[in-house]
């Protein structure tokens, strides 16, 4: 193939993951609007239900977002008005808040498991289980 070619190909798969992935987040936070949650806040709440009850700094929570960003303060800020998560103030060292997931965060994770599912088998709908098992590895690979 000629490099011209080559680019030009290597441009619209570019292209193409970027469409796809604002597809996939436009149907992720459809889903997620009834609920009044961003992916980003949902994504907060998964990190901190997969803490086991252990309570995570706001560091480690940031290092485990899908989208890292430092409007996380906020982001948890809004959890706690939702009574969807607790702040732990360290009383040895006041700058160190640690996080936990309420019970009533992790009801509303246990609906929202289901919705989640849905959307995403919706989303992958049109592939066969083989197909997106190449779909992930491609984009493993991608990433290496």
């Amino acid at each position: 193939m000629e490099n011209k070619d080559q680019s030009l190909l290597t441009r619209t798969a570019v292209i193409e993951m970027i469409l796809s992935g604002t597809w996939v987040q436009d149907h992720l936070s459809e889903a997620l609007k009834p609920y009044k949650l961003s992916i980003a806040q949902f994504n907060v709440l998964r990190i901190l239900r997969g803490q086991k009850g252990k309570p995570a700094s706001l560091a480690c929570v940031n290092d485990k977002m899908i989208h890292k960003m430092s409007n996380t303060t906020r982001l948890v800020d809004k959890l706690l008005k939702k009574g969807l998560v607790d702040r732990i103030i360290c009383p040895n060292n006041r700058r160190m808040i640690e996080l936990t997931i309420t019970s009533e965060g992790l009801e509303l994770l246990k609906e929202l498991d289901v919705v989640i599912d849905k959307t995403e088998e919706q989303l992958m709908s049109n592939l066969t289980p083989n197909e997106v098992n190449a779909l992930v590895e491609l984009l493993q690979k991608l990433k290496e």
